[in-house]
């Protein structure tokens, strides 16, 4: 019962999605043909007949257009008068030519048949200077984590300090400073940070080694040893004689609190060893085994020394885990409670940083400084390529069979609002230009082959993802349906017969001709334009039945 009520959830949400943005769609090629002087048949969202029985149905006719919702949702159109091949030949379009879509000069058929797309770019813009007067919390450009050896360590970087600029562009989030880093290995790059309220100047250079870009498509990238996410205070001994492990800590403690005093990160636990009396009192929860609850333990530090490493205990970066059997981890030795602390002499700042090496290596060897009983030893091992689903989809990733215990905290947030929508339009168009370059960037990887096909996505991923979204609430699903119009106008602005793009190549083409196309050449590419457009919808749906057919079958109860 409870399958019939998620899947109606989802059917609701699915049809809420695309149901807003169809009729947005289909409005830009209205409004703008009506403004044009164009007769328009009817405005229908969805196809077939209207919905409903018998006489009662949910269509009208209000001056000279039907208006009508229609019983299959996945699109809609409007109908213009001597639109379709060969319509301008009809008694209505004789008596009407001046009325009629082919009648019209070149830059009103332009203007018609991408306001649909235009719509749909200009919708998520004013969706998001919703967002901005509400405010929205970003990721500030402060720095969570600092790899030590690293880059950004050697420039005298510290956890703390807020990234204003980046050779004298200002940055306003962290995803905007860590892709231009990501894209600028080698480079010498000028940081304006501020601490303590003081703003100073710091050159990095930023180093080149294998990792993932944004589409986590491996690669080389460049690096500078900083994170957003903040560091846990749970521990690695790096040595089994010294204080910390004599006082009885263990690698994987996480520290709750020192001499009674709450600790929410490393620096806040770095500076509460500081500050701590001859013994401090630590609070420490262990993990246990076997999925069991963790415990809680009261032990006494002597702190003669007040640096972590003196003391014998470092960040637990990277701390295995598990590791799985046959695995190429296994094979090389590594074994829960290892403490990886390097690949090719680069230190490792956090477990996202690792996994992103390992991913990004494409299987050449690799040669891992692994930290146990208090002494470091080089392993090599090359990742070998496994299929594995990641939301859903299945696609192949380099990986060395490990899992590491959790040593990450989200980084500083800040509350952006504006209110002045002088202030906010500028800002909502930049921000969906942005994403829009990101997502064209996505479909020419696509079609490139960079990017596996099976990440395309049909109405069935569709709805999941919507029916999600509005189970996490609004404001989720109004950042979905500003990707997924924006994912709207694009397909409808490829240049595929029967898509807006298509007919306005169509229309160019007759202009550089100048005269129309033949009624069969017409025909003919629009049936080629069909034949695309299904072809990427079976694709689609052949995506979807191979993601959820599994879930479908359980469902049913086979």
């Amino acid at each position: 019962m409870s399958g019939i009520i998620t899947a109606l959830e989802y059917l609701f949400a699915f049809v809420l999605m695309l149901g807003v943005l169809i009729t947005v769609h289909e409005f830009g090629h209205f409004i703008v043909a009506k403004l044009c002087d164009v007769r328009v048949l009817r405005f229908s969202i969805g196809f077939g007949p209207a919905l409903g029985f018998g006489r009662y149905r949910l269509n009208w006719i209000w001056g000279e257009t039907e208006y009508r919702i229609a019983w299959f949702p996945l699109g809609g159109y409007v109908m213009m008068l001597g639109e379709q091949p060969g319509d301008e030949n009809t008694p209505l379009a004789r008596a009407n030519f001046e009325r009629t879509l082919v009648a019209k000069p070149l830059w009103k058929k332009l203007a018609i048949v991408l306001a649909g797309p235009a719509m749909n770019l200009i919708l998520p813009v004013f969706i998001m200077m919703g967002f901005l007067w509400i405010g929205i919390e970003r990721d500030d450009t402060v720095i969570g984590s600092v790899a030590p050896a690293s880059p950004a360590a050697a420039a005298g970087l510290e956890i703390g300090d807020r990234i204003l600029a980046l050779d004298d562009e200002p940055l306003g989030r962290w995803i905007e400073f860590e892709m231009a880093i990501s894209e600028r290995g080698g480079e010498t790059l000028r940081l304006e940070i501020e601490r303590a309220g003081q703003r100073s100047l710091r050159e990095v250079v930023a180093a080149r080694r294998s990792g993932l870009d944004f589409f986590n498509i491996p690669g080389t990238v460049g690096w500078i040893g900083v994170q957003h996410e903040r560091e846990q205070a749970r521990l690695a001994l790096l040595t089994r004689t010294g204080p910390a492990a004599r006082a009885g800590l263990r690698s994987g403690d996480l520290v709750l609190a020192v001499d009674d005093v709450a600790v929410a990160d490393w620096p806040a636990f770095v500076r509460a060893l500081a500050g701590a009396k001859a013994v401090a009192q630590l609070v420490v929860e262990r993990p246990q085994g076997d999925g069991a609850a963790p415990t809680q333990h009261r032990l006494s530090l002597p702190t003669g020394q007040r640096d972590p490493a003196a003391l014998g205990i470092a960040p637990a970066r990277v701390l295995i885990r598990e590791v799985g059997a046959g695995s190429p981890a296994a094979r090389a030795g590594i074994a829960p409670g290892d403490l990886i602390v390097a690949i090719d002499a680069q230190p490792l700042g956090s477990f996202r940083s690792f996994q992103e090496i390992v991913r990004g290596s494409d299987g050449r060897p690799l040669a891992f400084d692994v930290l146990r009983d208090g002494e470091v030893r080089s392993v090599s091992l090359s990742a070998e390529k496994r299929e594995i689903e990641l939301d859903g989809v299945k696609d192949g990733h380099y990986l060395i069979g490990v899992s590491a215990v959790n040593n990450a905290l989200p980084g500083a947030t800040r509350s952006e609002q504006v209110r002045n929508p002088l202030r906010a339009l500028p800002r909502a168009v930049v921000h969906i230009t942005e994403l829009t370059l990101l997502m064209l960037d996505g479909v020419g990887r696509i079609v490139s082959g960079e990017i596996s096909r099976r990440h395309v996505g049909g109405p069935i991923e569709i709805a999941r993802q919507s029916g999600r979204a509005l189970e996490a609430g609004w404001g989720r699903f109004l950042r979905m349906l500003i990707l997924i119009s924006i994912n709207l106008a694009i397909l409808n602005l490829l240049p595929v017969p029967v898509l807006d793009g298509g007919q306005a190549m169509m229309f160019l083409i007759e202009r550089v001709r100048g005269r129309p196309l033949s009624l069969r050449s017409r025909l003919i590419a629009t049936q080629l334009g069909l034949v695309l457009i299904l072809l990427l919808m079976g694709l689609a749906f052949w995506n979807d039945i191979s993601r959820y057919w599994g879930d479908f079958v359980g469902w049913l109860g086979f």
